[in-house]
């Protein structure tokens, strides 16, 4: 599908409605551009929540407090770089 739009005065575009359906993007989505060999890619991007559940979790690595989580990739890390 190819959709124009024209760039305003302050570099803004609209987003057409066809390519707003096509994305499944509504007001307050963020959008991510991307450029690529002189072209821009944009796309709609996920609300993290709804990403819930399509990883699968190693039951040992369920239930870990946050802190703990980071604590343990930065010693990982840290012992990587070495």
């Amino acid at each position: 599908m190819d959709v124009a739009a024209k760039v305003t005065s302050k570099g803004q575009i609209t987003l057409p409605k066809s390519v707003r359906d096509a994305l499944g993007v509504e007001a307050g989505d963020d959008i991510v551009f991307r450029v690529e060999e002189g072209r821009a890619v944009l796309a709609r991007i996920p609300d993290f929540l709804d990403l819930e559940g399509s990883i699968a979790v190693p039951a040992a690595r369920r239930n870990v407090d946050w802190d703990d989580v980071r604590r343990l990739t930065r010693e990982q890390r840290s012992r990587d770089r070495r």
